[in-house]
């Protein structure tokens, strides 16, 4: 029976502590519930993006444009001789009143005027911005070839008959004066070189040719292999290669030219 009070009394104890914990907890969520309330609010938290100040844009339009217009200038002032003849002046430098009812070949003379920030003196030393130039009637792309630049290309063939062309990109030299666009496209020859040597070419076909080694050296190594599983063509195949090679019929297999 003691043994049973004890029991009891225990079990009375334990639960009278759990009632405390549970009261202690209520009361400090009570206490804590302001806090989170604080927490979680947005009035608590430093407004930084205010702080910092935002950078402004101090380019007024005026100042864009005249930024504009220097960064145009200097392009071609670079180009313009300082306090030299206006009639050696090149094409970027002045602007002409061309006209195409002028006859082609024929010196015609039109009024020109210095761009800005260009400087020009005629033949006695006076400064000038408004001068009569002289120069020759025709078209940008009726000039010689020496007289402008054009794009080469390395994918056309060139040993083929007929002759094939390519569209270039042609842009008149600097100091040249025409009419028209400085900027054409032309249709040329394909003329270009991928380094093979024809006098190398020959050597090998009149020596290796029965072994192919000719063929091979033209990066044409199928029929580089024909003729070497075939000894040549038994001899017939060579000396072909030998004609074909030596009148410059057979040439490299990209096309290009021989040197």
């Amino acid at each position: 029976m003691a043994a049973n009070g004890d029991r009891l009394r225990a079990l009375k104890e334990l639960g009278n502590m759990r009632r405390a914990g549970l009261v202690v907890l209520l009361l400090l969520d009570l206490c804590l519930q302001p806090v989170r309330g604080y927490l979680s609010s947005e009035q608590h938290i430093p407004n930084y993006v205010q702080d910092v100040p935002q950078a402004r844009s101090t380019a007024t339009p005026a100042a864009a444009a005249v930024k504009v217009q220097m960064t145009s200038t200097t392009s071609y002032s670079s180009q313009c001789p300082s306090r030299g003849l206006c009639s050696k002046l090149p094409p970027a430098c002045m602007t002409c009143n061309t006209s195409t009812s002028c006859r082609y070949g024929q010196p015609v003379t039109f009024q020109c005027s210095v761009n800005q920030t260009v400087h020009c003196v005629d033949e006695s030393g006076q400064p000038q911005k408004t001068f009569p130039f002289l120069m020759n009637c025709q078209f940008c792309w009726q000039l010689p070839p020496s007289q402008y630049r054009c794009s080469k290309s390395t994918s056309c063939m060139t040993v083929s008959c007929p002759r094939k062309r390519y569209n270039a990109n042609c842009s008149v030299l600097d100091h040249v004066h025409c009419l028209g666009n400085r900027k054409f496209h032309k249709m040329l020859y394909c003329n270009w070189t991928g380094g093979y040597k024809w006098s190398t070419a020959l050597a090998l076909s009149i020596t290796l040719g029965g072994f192919g080694a000719d063929r091979f050296y033209l990066g044409q190594w199928r029929e580089g292999l024909g003729k070497l599983f075939s000894f040549g063509g038994l001899g017939i195949w060579t000396l072909i290669d030998v004609l074909l090679i030596g009148v410059g019929y057979v040439g490299p297999a990209d096309g290009s030219l021989y040197i």
